[in-house]
């Protein structure tokens, strides 16, 4: 097979063939060797990261003063101009949190590419991605598209722009979904790429465009099985996002 970089200038010279149907059935058959294994496994998550949650607000709070903590967020989301001081706060610690999480999330395409292979898969395989080179090109990767993304987000909603800071959020995460499969199949660092991802997404948008809202529709099915659902039927995204990278780049 020809080196990643290789595939991607020969992308942006003379562009690609990706078939719609082809590409959302090798997702689909993917997405149920996994589904079953990925949801339990997204479920176990949430539900200690919600508990590991709760003991470090009350600790940090303390018991007797949570109604009043309670309150003071209600208040703050009733607000229509929020503090910017605040603000800033909690989005520094969302995207701290977000660069963080992403090699986890990462863990998926992991199991998808084994799922395709045929090899099992444990807990383990979630946490492939937490060493060199994969954490810190994914964690930079994310960094920097979050850190771009709510920071433009911010300006524009204070120059009451807010509803083109969404576009530009949505289009941003479009151009740049392909962005850590890049990183853990094609070993790329993370300015590659961001850069490649663009490339590949400018070259069938459409395409591309249409199996993600498929990809997203599927997902968000499992809203409706008393919202637990949707930690199963989440994984089809990342069953979609791989399918999509092996079609165009292809896995050695």
């Amino acid at each position: 097979m020809k080196p990643v970089k290789e595939k991607i200038e020969a992308i942006s010279t003379n562009g690609y063939e990706l078939d719609f149907g082809t590409v959302f059935e090798h997702a689909f058959e993917n997405y149920k060797k996994i589904a079953l294994y990925a949801g339990l496994m997204l479920l176990v998550f949430f539900a200690i990261l919600f508990v590991i949650g709760m003991i470090g607000l009350i600790s940090y709070i303390g018991v007797e003063n949570m109604e009043e903590f309670s309150k003071k967020i209600t208040q703050f989301s009733e607000l229509k101009e929020k503090p910017l001081a605040i603000v800033l706060q909690i989005n520094a610690g969302m995207i701290l949190f977000s660069g963080l999480l992403n090699p986890f999330m990462a863990g998926f395409f992991k199991m998808a590419d084994c799922a395709e292979k045929g090899e099992e898969f444990h807990v383990a395989t979630m946490f492939s991605y937490y060493k060199s080179p994969y954490f810190a090109n994914i964690f930079i990767a994310i960094f920097m598209i979050t850190l771009f993304n709510t920071g433009l987000s911010i300006v524009l909603e204070l120059a009451g722009l807010s509803i083109m800071g969404s576009l530009i959020s949505l289009v941003l995460s479009f151009v740049t979904f392909l962005v850590v499969p890049l990183i853990v199949f094609g070993k790329l660092n993370a300015i590659e790429a961001i850069k490649s991802s663009i490339v590949i997404v400018s070259k069938q948008p459409l395409v591309l465009l249409g199996l993600l809202i498929v990809a997203l529709i599927g997902a968000a099915i499992g809203i409706f099985a008393f919202c637990i659902g949707i930690l199963f039927t989440m994984p089809f995204m990342y069953s979609m996002n791989y399918a999509i990278y092996k079609a165009i780049i292809g896995i050695d």
